[in-house]
Protein backbone atom coordinates (compact mmCIF):
# COMPACT_ATOMS: atom_id res chain seq x y z
CA UNK A 1 0.00 0.00 0.00
CA UNK A 2 2.85 2.45 0.19
CA UNK A 3 3.24 3.40 -3.61
CA UNK A 4 -0.53 4.00 -3.33
CA UNK A 5 -0.59 5.98 0.02
CA UNK A 6 2.45 7.72 -1.63
CA UNK A 7 0.42 8.93 -4.93
CA UNK A 8 -2.61 9.69 -3.07
CA UNK A 9 -0.56 12.32 -1.03
CA UNK A 10 1.42 13.63 -3.83
CA UNK A 11 -1.65 13.91 -5.91
CA UNK A 12 -4.44 15.54 -2.77
CA UNK A 13 -1.83 16.82 0.23
CA UNK A 14 -1.51 14.23 3.24
CA UNK A 15 -4.64 15.21 4.94
CA UNK A 16 -7.15 14.03 2.00
CA UNK A 17 -4.13 11.84 0.89
CA UNK A 18 -4.74 9.84 4.20
CA UNK A 19 -8.26 9.40 3.91
CA UNK A 20 -8.50 8.51 0.61
CA UNK A 21 -5.73 6.07 1.25
CA UNK A 22 -8.13 4.87 3.68
CA UNK A 23 -11.00 3.96 1.42
CA UNK A 24 -8.50 2.74 -1.06
CA UNK A 25 -7.86 0.48 1.35
CA UNK A 26 -11.00 -0.84 1.92
CA UNK A 27 -11.42 -1.01 -2.16
CA UNK A 28 -8.65 -3.38 -2.17
CA UNK A 29 -9.72 -5.43 0.58
CA UNK A 30 -13.22 -5.84 -1.46
CA UNK A 31 -12.38 -6.30 -4.66
CA UNK A 32 -8.92 -8.48 -4.13
CA UNK A 33 -10.98 -12.21 -3.73
CA UNK A 34 -13.78 -10.92 -6.63
CA UNK A 35 -10.96 -10.53 -9.39
CA UNK A 36 -9.15 -12.84 -11.56
CA UNK A 37 -5.41 -12.67 -10.37
CA UNK A 38 -3.56 -14.02 -13.05
CA UNK A 39 -1.51 -12.02 -15.53
CA UNK A 40 -1.64 -13.02 -18.93
CA UNK A 41 1.71 -12.12 -21.00
CA UNK A 42 1.44 -10.07 -24.32
CA UNK A 43 2.52 -11.92 -27.36
CA UNK A 44 1.92 -12.35 -31.10
CA UNK A 45 -1.50 -13.99 -30.74
CA UNK A 46 -2.69 -10.87 -29.23
CA UNK A 47 -4.60 -9.23 -31.77
CA UNK A 48 -7.94 -6.71 -30.82
CA UNK A 49 -11.18 -5.86 -32.67
CA UNK A 50 -12.46 -2.70 -31.68
CA UNK A 51 -16.15 -2.97 -32.52
CA UNK A 52 -19.68 -1.40 -31.00
CA UNK A 53 -21.74 -3.64 -28.73
CA UNK A 54 -24.47 -3.63 -31.43
CA UNK A 55 -22.35 -3.65 -34.14
CA UNK A 56 -24.30 -6.90 -35.07
CA UNK A 57 -27.50 -6.91 -34.96
CA UNK A 58 -30.11 -9.66 -35.42
CA UNK A 59 -31.41 -10.25 -32.19
CA UNK A 60 -33.96 -8.74 -30.25
CA UNK A 61 -32.51 -5.00 -28.45
CA UNK A 62 -31.17 -6.20 -25.06
CA UNK A 63 -29.61 -9.26 -26.21
CA UNK A 64 -26.93 -7.54 -29.00
CA UNK A 65 -23.96 -8.66 -26.81
CA UNK A 66 -25.06 -11.94 -26.99
CA UNK A 67 -25.40 -11.58 -31.34
CA UNK A 68 -22.16 -10.19 -31.51
CA UNK A 69 -20.27 -12.39 -29.02
CA UNK A 70 -21.57 -15.54 -31.57
CA UNK A 71 -20.54 -13.36 -34.38
CA UNK A 72 -16.80 -13.57 -32.99
CA UNK A 73 -16.75 -17.30 -32.24
CA UNK A 74 -18.33 -18.21 -35.65
CA UNK A 75 -16.05 -16.09 -37.86
CA UNK A 76 -13.19 -14.24 -35.73
CA UNK A 77 -11.72 -16.46 -32.51
CA UNK A 78 -9.27 -18.05 -34.39
CA UNK A 79 -7.55 -15.45 -35.82
CA UNK A 80 -8.34 -12.70 -33.12
CA UNK A 81 -8.22 -13.45 -29.02
CA UNK A 82 -9.07 -9.90 -28.03
CA UNK A 83 -12.33 -7.62 -28.49
CA UNK A 84 -12.63 -3.75 -27.45
CA UNK A 85 -15.77 -2.63 -26.39
CA UNK A 86 -16.33 0.94 -27.36
CA UNK A 87 -18.83 2.29 -24.60
CA UNK A 88 -21.61 -0.15 -23.79
CA UNK A 89 -23.21 2.23 -20.91
CA UNK A 90 -26.32 4.44 -20.79
CA UNK A 91 -25.53 7.13 -22.77
CA UNK A 92 -27.30 10.50 -24.17
CA UNK A 93 -25.11 11.62 -27.00
CA UNK A 94 -21.31 10.52 -29.17
CA UNK A 95 -21.91 7.08 -29.45
CA UNK A 96 -21.59 5.96 -26.21
CA UNK A 97 -18.68 8.92 -25.00
CA UNK A 98 -21.49 10.73 -22.88
CA UNK A 99 -22.20 7.86 -19.94
CA UNK A 100 -25.05 8.14 -18.18
CA UNK A 101 -24.10 5.57 -15.49
CA UNK A 102 -20.68 4.14 -15.64
CA UNK A 103 -21.75 0.89 -13.78
CA UNK A 104 -24.18 -0.29 -16.17
CA UNK A 105 -24.63 -1.62 -19.13
CA UNK A 106 -27.43 0.36 -22.10
CA UNK A 107 -30.14 -2.23 -21.61
CA UNK A 108 -30.73 -2.06 -25.67
CA UNK A 109 -26.91 -4.02 -25.79
CA UNK A 110 -27.35 -6.87 -22.99
CA UNK A 111 -26.47 -6.88 -19.61
CA UNK A 112 -23.04 -7.80 -17.61
CA UNK A 113 -23.70 -11.41 -17.63
CA UNK A 114 -24.00 -11.38 -21.44
CA UNK A 115 -20.37 -9.71 -20.88
CA UNK A 116 -18.99 -12.19 -18.70
CA UNK A 117 -20.01 -14.64 -20.65
CA UNK A 118 -18.14 -12.96 -23.41
CA UNK A 119 -14.94 -12.98 -21.47
CA UNK A 120 -14.59 -17.15 -21.74
CA UNK A 121 -13.81 -16.51 -25.17
CA UNK A 122 -12.20 -13.64 -25.73
CA UNK A 123 -9.66 -11.37 -23.54
CA UNK A 124 -12.18 -8.40 -23.07
CA UNK A 125 -11.15 -4.58 -23.31
CA UNK A 126 -13.58 -1.47 -21.35
CA UNK A 127 -13.68 1.58 -22.17
CA UNK A 128 -13.06 4.14 -18.72
CA UNK A 129 -14.88 7.71 -20.03
CA UNK A 130 -13.75 9.04 -17.23
CA UNK A 131 -12.71 12.08 -17.74
CA UNK A 132 -16.06 13.43 -18.26
CA UNK A 133 -19.94 12.29 -17.76
CA UNK A 134 -23.25 12.82 -19.37
CA UNK A 135 -24.84 16.08 -18.24
CA UNK A 136 -28.13 13.30 -17.56
CA UNK A 137 -26.51 11.08 -15.15
CA UNK A 138 -27.12 11.04 -11.83
CA UNK A 139 -24.13 12.74 -10.69
CA UNK A 140 -24.02 15.77 -12.50
CA UNK A 141 -28.02 15.84 -11.56
CA UNK A 142 -27.26 15.36 -7.68
CA UNK A 143 -24.42 18.24 -8.23
CA UNK A 144 -27.22 20.61 -9.64
CA UNK A 145 -29.62 19.72 -7.17
CA UNK A 146 -27.29 20.81 -4.51
CA UNK A 147 -27.45 16.72 -2.94
CA UNK A 148 -24.19 16.81 -0.52
CA UNK A 149 -23.06 13.79 -1.87
CA UNK A 150 -22.50 15.13 -5.35
CA UNK A 151 -20.44 18.18 -3.89
CA UNK A 152 -17.43 19.24 -5.49
CA UNK A 153 -17.56 16.77 -8.32
CA UNK A 154 -17.77 19.12 -11.13
CA UNK A 155 -15.42 22.29 -12.18
CA UNK A 156 -17.63 25.82 -11.83
CA UNK A 157 -15.28 28.71 -13.00
CA UNK A 158 -16.28 32.08 -13.55
CA UNK A 159 -16.77 32.79 -17.12
CA UNK A 160 -14.56 36.09 -17.03
CA UNK A 161 -11.15 34.03 -16.47
CA UNK A 162 -8.40 33.60 -18.69
CA UNK A 163 -8.89 30.15 -19.91
CA UNK A 164 -6.41 31.42 -23.06
CA UNK A 165 -4.05 28.72 -22.08
CA UNK A 166 -5.99 25.84 -21.87
CA UNK A 167 -5.60 23.03 -24.54
CA UNK A 168 -9.17 22.75 -26.96
CA UNK A 169 -9.52 19.58 -28.75
CA UNK A 170 -12.73 20.89 -29.96
CA UNK A 171 -14.00 24.38 -31.50
CA UNK A 172 -16.56 24.80 -29.03
CA UNK A 173 -16.83 26.65 -26.06
CA UNK A 174 -14.94 25.41 -22.80
CA UNK A 175 -17.56 26.28 -20.10
CA UNK A 176 -21.17 26.06 -20.72
CA UNK A 177 -23.82 27.56 -18.39
CA UNK A 178 -26.46 25.30 -16.08
CA UNK A 179 -29.24 25.73 -13.36
CA UNK A 180 -28.07 24.52 -10.24
CA UNK A 181 -29.87 25.63 -6.64
CA UNK A 182 -27.19 27.70 -6.04
CA UNK A 183 -27.73 29.95 -8.93
CA UNK A 184 -26.25 29.83 -12.90
CA UNK A 185 -22.87 28.22 -12.92
CA UNK A 186 -20.73 27.90 -15.99
CA UNK A 187 -19.31 24.48 -16.21
CA UNK A 188 -16.17 23.05 -17.18
CA UNK A 189 -16.77 21.04 -20.72
CA UNK A 190 -13.57 20.12 -22.71
CA UNK A 191 -15.40 18.01 -25.45
CA UNK A 192 -19.08 19.15 -25.53
CA UNK A 193 -21.99 20.64 -23.85
CA UNK A 194 -23.54 17.25 -23.17
CA UNK A 195 -19.98 15.87 -21.73
CA UNK A 196 -19.43 17.51 -17.98
CA UNK A 197 -16.35 16.92 -17.03
CA UNK A 198 -15.58 15.53 -13.41
CA UNK A 199 -13.12 16.83 -10.57
CA UNK A 200 -10.25 15.25 -10.57
CA UNK A 201 -9.12 17.56 -7.68
CA UNK A 202 -11.82 15.83 -5.30
CA UNK A 203 -10.74 12.70 -4.07
CA UNK A 204 -14.28 11.05 -3.75
CA UNK A 205 -14.47 11.38 -7.41
CA UNK A 206 -10.87 9.76 -7.69
CA UNK A 207 -12.78 6.67 -5.42
CA UNK A 208 -15.83 6.40 -7.18
CA UNK A 209 -13.91 6.11 -10.32
CA UNK A 210 -11.49 3.89 -8.90
CA UNK A 211 -14.40 1.69 -7.38
CA UNK A 212 -15.64 1.47 -11.19
CA UNK A 213 -12.81 0.34 -12.65
CA UNK A 214 -12.71 -2.25 -10.22
CA UNK A 215 -16.26 -3.29 -11.03
CA UNK A 216 -15.39 -3.86 -14.52
CA UNK A 217 -12.17 -5.88 -13.83
CA UNK A 218 -14.87 -7.89 -12.12
CA UNK A 219 -16.78 -8.45 -14.51
CA UNK A 220 -14.20 -9.33 -17.41
CA UNK A 221 -11.93 -6.49 -18.05
CA UNK A 222 -8.44 -7.40 -18.84
CA UNK A 223 -7.39 -4.12 -20.28
CA UNK A 224 -9.05 -0.82 -19.26
CA UNK A 225 -8.95 1.98 -21.51
CA UNK A 226 -8.06 5.53 -20.63
CA UNK A 227 -10.47 7.66 -22.62
CA UNK A 228 -9.04 10.89 -23.01
CA UNK A 229 -7.03 10.97 -20.36
CA UNK A 230 -4.76 13.60 -21.17
CA UNK A 231 -7.15 16.34 -20.32
CA UNK A 232 -8.46 14.93 -16.71
CA UNK A 233 -6.57 16.97 -14.34
CA UNK A 234 -7.30 21.06 -14.49
CA UNK A 235 -5.38 23.87 -13.32
CA UNK A 236 -5.94 27.96 -14.54
CA UNK A 237 -2.71 29.12 -15.67
CA UNK A 238 -1.48 26.14 -17.48
CA UNK A 239 -2.71 24.01 -20.45
CA UNK A 240 -4.40 21.45 -18.33
CA UNK A 241 -3.44 18.65 -20.46
CA UNK A 242 -0.65 15.95 -19.65
CA UNK A 243 -0.65 17.34 -16.18
CA UNK A 244 1.92 15.84 -13.49
CA UNK A 245 -0.94 15.05 -11.43
CA UNK A 246 -2.86 13.26 -14.38
CA UNK A 247 0.03 11.27 -14.69
CA UNK A 248 0.08 10.35 -10.79
CA UNK A 249 -3.52 9.33 -11.18
CA UNK A 250 -3.33 6.92 -13.75
CA UNK A 251 -0.13 5.55 -11.45
CA UNK A 252 -2.08 5.30 -8.83
CA UNK A 253 -5.14 3.25 -11.22
CA UNK A 254 -1.65 0.86 -11.83
CA UNK A 255 -0.88 0.56 -8.13
CA UNK A 256 -4.48 -0.50 -7.20
CA UNK A 257 -4.61 -2.66 -9.77
CA UNK A 258 -1.13 -4.77 -9.09
CA UNK A 259 -2.75 -5.32 -5.39
CA UNK A 260 -6.06 -6.63 -6.80
CA UNK A 261 -5.82 -7.77 -10.53
CA UNK A 262 -1.99 -7.90 -11.80
CA UNK A 263 -3.21 -9.11 -14.98
CA UNK A 264 -5.02 -5.90 -15.63
CA UNK A 265 -3.76 -3.91 -18.39
CA UNK A 266 -4.02 -0.31 -18.66
CA UNK A 267 -4.00 1.50 -22.28
CA UNK A 268 -3.92 5.23 -22.58
CA UNK A 269 -5.91 6.81 -25.14
CA UNK A 270 -3.94 10.31 -26.01
CA UNK A 271 -4.33 12.23 -29.18
CA UNK A 272 -1.52 14.60 -29.08
CA UNK A 273 2.21 14.50 -30.76
CA UNK A 274 4.15 11.56 -30.43
CA UNK A 275 6.19 12.54 -28.00
CA UNK A 276 3.73 13.98 -25.43
CA UNK A 277 2.22 10.12 -26.10
CA UNK A 278 4.99 8.47 -25.20
CA UNK A 279 5.05 10.04 -21.49
CA UNK A 280 2.11 7.92 -20.53
CA UNK A 281 4.28 4.92 -20.58
CA UNK A 282 5.83 6.78 -17.56
CA UNK A 283 9.47 4.87 -16.28
CA UNK A 284 8.13 2.06 -18.41
CA UNK A 285 6.61 -0.01 -14.86
CA UNK A 286 4.69 2.78 -13.39
CA UNK A 287 2.09 3.93 -15.72
CA UNK A 288 0.46 2.28 -19.05
CA UNK A 289 0.84 -0.93 -20.47
CA UNK A 290 -0.01 0.23 -23.48
CA UNK A 291 -0.20 3.46 -25.22
CA UNK A 292 -2.28 4.22 -28.89
CA UNK A 293 0.15 4.76 -31.38
CA UNK A 294 -1.64 7.84 -33.01
CA UNK A 295 1.63 8.59 -35.20
CA UNK A 296 0.87 5.64 -37.28
CA UNK A 297 -2.43 5.96 -39.34
CA UNK A 298 -1.96 9.54 -40.56
CA UNK A 299 1.71 8.73 -41.24
CA UNK A 300 1.33 5.63 -43.18
CA UNK A 301 -1.51 6.97 -45.35
CA UNK A 302 0.97 9.97 -46.28
CA UNK A 303 3.32 7.81 -47.44
CA UNK A 304 1.43 5.67 -49.34
CA UNK A 305 -0.86 8.38 -50.91
CA UNK A 306 3.08 10.36 -51.47
CA UNK A 307 4.56 6.97 -52.59
CA UNK A 308 7.47 7.62 -50.10
CA UNK A 309 8.44 5.63 -47.68
CA UNK A 310 11.68 7.98 -46.47
CA UNK A 311 9.95 9.92 -43.33
CA UNK A 312 7.62 6.70 -42.14
CA UNK A 313 10.81 4.89 -41.94
CA UNK A 314 12.92 7.70 -40.23
CA UNK A 315 9.88 7.96 -37.47
CA UNK A 316 9.62 4.48 -36.82
CA UNK A 317 13.56 4.29 -36.31
CA UNK A 318 12.76 7.35 -33.48
CA UNK A 319 10.12 4.35 -31.88
CA UNK A 320 11.72 3.90 -28.11
CA UNK A 321 10.30 1.73 -25.66
CA UNK A 322 11.30 2.65 -21.88
CA UNK A 323 10.80 -1.17 -20.39
CA UNK A 324 10.10 -4.72 -22.18
CA UNK A 325 7.15 -4.45 -20.08
CA UNK A 326 5.15 -1.87 -22.08
CA UNK A 327 4.70 -1.77 -25.90
CA UNK A 328 2.34 0.20 -28.29
CA UNK A 329 -1.48 -0.11 -29.48
CA UNK A 330 -1.28 -0.08 -33.22
CA UNK A 331 -3.77 0.72 -35.42
CA UNK A 332 -5.09 2.54 -38.32
CA UNK A 333 -8.60 3.54 -38.66
CA UNK A 334 -10.57 3.45 -35.18
CA UNK A 335 -14.59 5.06 -34.59
CA UNK A 336 -13.35 8.78 -34.23
CA UNK A 337 -11.10 9.75 -37.61
CA UNK A 338 -7.63 9.93 -38.21
CA UNK A 339 -5.75 12.53 -35.85
CA UNK A 340 -3.92 15.18 -37.01
CA UNK A 341 -2.18 16.38 -33.83
CA UNK A 342 0.47 13.17 -34.12
CA UNK A 343 1.79 15.06 -37.39
CA UNK A 344 2.82 18.01 -35.73
CA UNK A 345 6.73 18.33 -35.68
CA UNK A 346 6.95 15.52 -38.58
CA UNK A 347 5.37 17.44 -41.28
CA UNK A 348 4.19 21.17 -42.16
CA UNK A 349 1.22 22.43 -41.97
CA UNK A 350 0.85 22.95 -45.46
CA UNK A 351 1.23 19.75 -45.83
CA UNK A 352 -1.84 18.48 -42.97
CA UNK A 353 -3.86 20.92 -44.75
CA UNK A 354 -3.35 19.06 -47.94
CA UNK A 355 -4.61 15.79 -46.05
CA UNK A 356 -7.31 17.42 -44.97
CA UNK A 357 -8.22 18.37 -48.35
CA UNK A 358 -8.03 14.91 -49.33
CA UNK A 359 -10.04 13.64 -46.80
CA UNK A 360 -12.76 16.31 -48.93
CA UNK A 361 -11.69 15.16 -51.99
CA UNK A 362 -12.24 11.41 -50.60
CA UNK A 363 -15.51 11.86 -49.93
CA UNK A 364 -14.95 12.74 -46.12
CA UNK A 365 -14.56 15.64 -43.54
CA UNK A 366 -12.19 17.72 -41.42
CA UNK A 367 -12.84 18.45 -37.56
CA UNK A 368 -11.28 21.38 -36.34
CA UNK A 369 -9.67 21.83 -33.13
CA UNK A 370 -9.81 25.62 -31.55
CA UNK A 371 -6.00 27.10 -31.32
CA UNK A 372 -6.39 29.46 -28.85
CA UNK A 373 -5.61 32.38 -30.50
CA UNK A 374 -9.10 32.65 -32.70
CA UNK A 375 -7.45 30.37 -35.53
CA UNK A 376 -8.50 26.70 -36.16
CA UNK A 377 -6.25 24.00 -37.17
CA UNK A 378 -7.38 20.07 -38.50
CA UNK A 379 -7.79 17.79 -35.79
CA UNK A 380 -9.16 14.93 -36.83
CA UNK A 381 -10.01 13.58 -40.37
CA UNK A 382 -13.26 12.12 -40.46
CA UNK A 383 -13.34 9.25 -43.40
CA UNK A 384 -13.00 5.35 -44.21
CA UNK A 385 -9.40 4.47 -43.56
CA UNK A 386 -9.33 2.36 -47.11
CA UNK A 387 -11.89 5.16 -49.36
CA UNK A 388 -8.89 7.81 -47.56
CA UNK A 389 -6.30 5.31 -49.48
CA UNK A 390 -8.08 5.09 -52.63
CA UNK A 391 -9.22 6.87 -55.41
CA UNK A 392 -13.25 6.51 -55.77
CA UNK A 393 -13.69 5.04 -58.81
CA UNK A 394 -10.43 3.00 -58.52
CA UNK A 395 -10.18 -1.11 -59.74
CA UNK A 396 -11.72 -3.31 -57.04
CA UNK A 397 -8.51 -5.29 -56.49
CA UNK A 398 -6.67 -2.38 -56.59
CA UNK A 399 -8.07 -0.69 -53.85
CA UNK A 400 -8.56 -4.01 -51.38
CA UNK A 401 -4.86 -4.46 -52.67
CA UNK A 402 -3.62 -1.05 -51.67
CA UNK A 403 -5.45 -1.09 -48.30
CA UNK A 404 -4.33 -4.40 -47.08
CA UNK A 405 -0.80 -3.43 -48.00
CA UNK A 406 -1.58 -0.88 -45.35
CA UNK A 407 -3.01 -3.18 -42.83
CA UNK A 408 0.11 -6.00 -42.91
CA UNK A 409 2.09 -2.46 -42.23
CA UNK A 410 0.53 -2.03 -39.14
CA UNK A 411 0.25 -5.74 -38.18
CA UNK A 412 4.12 -5.89 -38.81
CA UNK A 413 4.77 -3.12 -36.19
CA UNK A 414 6.04 -3.93 -32.69
CA UNK A 415 3.05 -4.26 -30.45
CA UNK A 416 -0.43 -4.98 -30.26
CA UNK A 417 -2.44 -4.85 -33.35
CA UNK A 418 -5.93 -2.71 -32.77
CA UNK A 419 -8.51 -3.56 -35.78
CA UNK A 420 -11.55 -1.74 -36.19
CA UNK A 421 -13.96 -3.77 -37.15
CA UNK A 422 -15.18 -1.64 -40.03
CA UNK A 423 -11.16 -2.60 -41.52
CA UNK A 424 -11.47 -5.79 -40.85
CA UNK A 425 -14.47 -5.73 -42.93
CA UNK A 426 -13.78 -3.53 -45.85
CA UNK A 427 -16.43 -0.69 -45.42
CA UNK A 428 -16.67 1.81 -46.79
CA UNK A 429 -17.96 5.76 -46.32
CA UNK A 430 -21.34 5.69 -44.41
CA UNK A 431 -22.66 8.74 -45.89
CA UNK A 432 -26.23 8.31 -44.52
CA UNK A 433 -25.01 7.63 -41.34
CA UNK A 434 -23.82 11.24 -41.57
CA UNK A 435 -26.70 13.19 -42.98
CA UNK A 436 -28.91 11.22 -40.29
CA UNK A 437 -27.05 12.68 -37.31
CA UNK A 438 -25.55 15.30 -38.79
CA UNK A 439 -21.99 14.38 -37.04
CA UNK A 440 -18.58 13.80 -39.36
CA UNK A 441 -17.92 10.76 -37.11
CA UNK A 442 -20.88 8.75 -38.17
CA UNK A 443 -19.41 8.18 -41.61
CA UNK A 444 -17.25 5.25 -39.90
CA UNK A 445 -19.65 4.14 -37.56
CA UNK A 446 -22.02 2.39 -39.66
CA UNK A 447 -23.72 -0.57 -37.45
CA UNK A 448 -24.80 -3.80 -39.59
CA UNK A 449 -27.75 -6.48 -39.64
CA UNK A 450 -26.00 -9.38 -39.34
CA UNK A 451 -27.99 -11.97 -41.83
CA UNK A 452 -27.37 -8.61 -44.41
CA UNK A 453 -23.37 -8.51 -43.53
CA UNK A 454 -22.86 -12.79 -43.56
CA UNK A 455 -24.41 -12.49 -46.99
CA UNK A 456 -22.06 -9.69 -48.13
CA UNK A 457 -18.86 -11.45 -46.45
CA UNK A 458 -19.54 -14.85 -48.24
CA UNK A 459 -20.40 -13.02 -51.91
CA UNK A 460 -17.57 -14.57 -54.18
CA UNK A 461 -15.06 -11.71 -55.10
CA UNK A 462 -17.21 -9.23 -53.22
CA UNK A 463 -15.14 -5.85 -51.47
CA UNK A 464 -16.56 -7.65 -48.36
CA UNK A 465 -14.86 -11.31 -48.94
CA UNK A 466 -11.53 -9.92 -50.47
CA UNK A 467 -10.56 -7.71 -47.54
CA UNK A 468 -12.16 -9.97 -44.48
CA UNK A 469 -10.62 -13.32 -46.52
CA UNK A 470 -7.27 -11.37 -46.75
CA UNK A 471 -6.83 -9.79 -42.80
CA UNK A 472 -7.55 -13.26 -41.51
CA UNK A 473 -5.27 -15.07 -43.62
CA UNK A 474 -2.71 -12.43 -42.26
CA UNK A 475 -3.89 -12.91 -38.95
CA UNK A 476 -3.46 -16.14 -39.29
CA UNK A 477 0.29 -16.00 -40.30
CA UNK A 478 1.11 -13.25 -37.94
CA UNK A 479 0.04 -15.83 -34.81
CA UNK A 480 2.24 -18.24 -35.88
CA UNK A 481 5.78 -16.66 -35.16
CA UNK A 482 7.53 -15.25 -32.11
CA UNK A 483 9.14 -12.56 -34.88
CA UNK A 484 5.71 -10.38 -34.08
CA UNK A 485 6.16 -10.63 -30.77
CA UNK A 486 5.00 -7.09 -29.08
CA UNK A 487 8.40 -6.51 -27.58
CA UNK A 488 10.65 -8.47 -29.99
CA UNK A 489 13.45 -6.67 -31.91
CA UNK A 490 12.51 -4.82 -34.84
CA UNK A 491 14.64 -2.75 -37.12
CA UNK A 492 13.73 -0.79 -40.34
CA UNK A 493 16.33 -1.28 -43.17
CA UNK A 494 17.00 0.95 -45.65
CA UNK A 495 16.20 0.09 -49.37
CA UNK A 496 15.03 3.07 -50.62
CA UNK A 497 11.92 5.67 -50.54
CA UNK A 498 9.82 3.50 -52.63
CA UNK A 499 10.02 0.17 -50.52
CA UNK A 500 9.16 0.34 -46.42
CA UNK A 501 10.84 -2.52 -45.09
CA UNK A 502 10.55 -4.16 -41.37
CA UNK A 503 12.95 -6.82 -39.67
CA UNK A 504 11.50 -8.61 -36.63
CA UNK A 505 13.79 -10.82 -34.82
CA UNK A 506 12.17 -13.18 -31.90
CA UNK A 507 13.94 -16.57 -30.22
CA UNK A 508 12.90 -19.03 -32.34
CA UNK A 509 12.46 -17.02 -35.86
CA UNK A 510 12.76 -14.08 -37.99
CA UNK A 511 10.75 -11.96 -40.36
CA UNK A 512 11.56 -9.69 -42.80
CA UNK A 513 8.61 -7.91 -43.89
CA UNK A 514 8.31 -6.06 -47.20
CA UNK A 515 5.58 -3.12 -48.47
CA UNK A 516 5.72 -1.97 -51.61
CA UNK A 517 4.25 1.60 -50.85
CA UNK A 518 4.32 2.84 -54.83
CA UNK A 519 1.77 1.96 -58.13
CA UNK A 520 5.40 0.61 -59.85
CA UNK A 521 6.78 -2.60 -59.23
CA UNK A 522 9.66 -2.57 -57.20
CA UNK A 523 12.82 -4.63 -57.24
CA UNK A 524 14.10 -5.08 -54.37
CA UNK A 525 17.73 -6.48 -53.34
CA UNK A 526 18.34 -7.47 -49.56
CA UNK A 527 20.27 -10.36 -49.74
CA UNK A 528 18.48 -12.31 -47.17
CA UNK A 529 17.41 -15.82 -47.88
CA UNK A 530 13.77 -17.21 -46.96
CA UNK A 531 10.76 -18.69 -47.84
CA UNK A 532 7.76 -16.58 -48.73
CA UNK A 533 4.79 -16.25 -46.12
CA UNK A 534 2.43 -14.22 -48.43
CA UNK A 535 3.45 -14.80 -51.84
CA UNK A 536 4.49 -18.29 -52.53
CA UNK A 537 8.42 -19.97 -53.03
CA UNK A 538 11.42 -19.13 -51.62
CA UNK A 539 13.10 -15.73 -52.15
CA UNK A 540 17.01 -15.56 -52.85
CA UNK A 541 18.65 -12.15 -52.00
CA UNK A 542 15.60 -10.52 -53.87
CA UNK A 543 12.42 -9.44 -54.16
CA UNK A 544 10.45 -8.60 -56.59
CA UNK A 545 6.80 -6.52 -55.51
CA UNK A 546 4.13 -5.58 -57.89
CA UNK A 547 2.50 -2.21 -57.02
CA UNK A 548 1.36 -1.65 -53.62
CA UNK A 549 1.82 -5.52 -52.77
CA UNK A 550 3.37 -7.14 -49.72
CA UNK A 551 5.37 -10.14 -48.78
CA UNK A 552 6.63 -11.35 -45.05
CA UNK A 553 9.76 -13.56 -45.61
CA UNK A 554 10.73 -16.40 -43.01
CA UNK A 555 14.54 -16.11 -42.92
Amino acid sequence: MEPIHSLLTEIYGPELGALASAECQQLIENFRPRVDPNPFPLSEKDAMLITYGDQVQGASPGRFIEELHDFYNVHLKEVINAVHFLPFFPYTSDDGFSVVDYLKIDPELGDWQQVKNFSKDANLMFDAVVNHISKSSDWFKGYCEGNPEYENFFIAEDPNTDLSMVTRPRALPLLHPFKTNRGEEHIWTTFSEDQVDINASNPKVMIKVLEALLIYAENGAKYIRLDAIAFLWKEIGTDCIHHPKTHAIVKLFRAVFEEVCPGLKIITETNVPHEENLSYFGSGRDEAHLVYNFTLPPLLAWSILNEDATRLRNWANSLQLPSEDVTFFNFTASHDGIGMRPLQGIMTPAEIEALAQHSLDRGGHVSYKDNGDGTKSPYELNCNYMDFLNPLNLDLDVKVQRFLCSQAVMLSMPGVPGIYVHSLLGSENHHDGVEETGRARSINREKFQRQNLEKEMAKPDSRRQKVFDGYRHLLSHRSEYDAFSPTSKTTYPDFGPKTFAILREGTDNSILCLFNLTSQEVNIEHGMKGRSLIQSGLRDNHSQLSPNSFDWILL
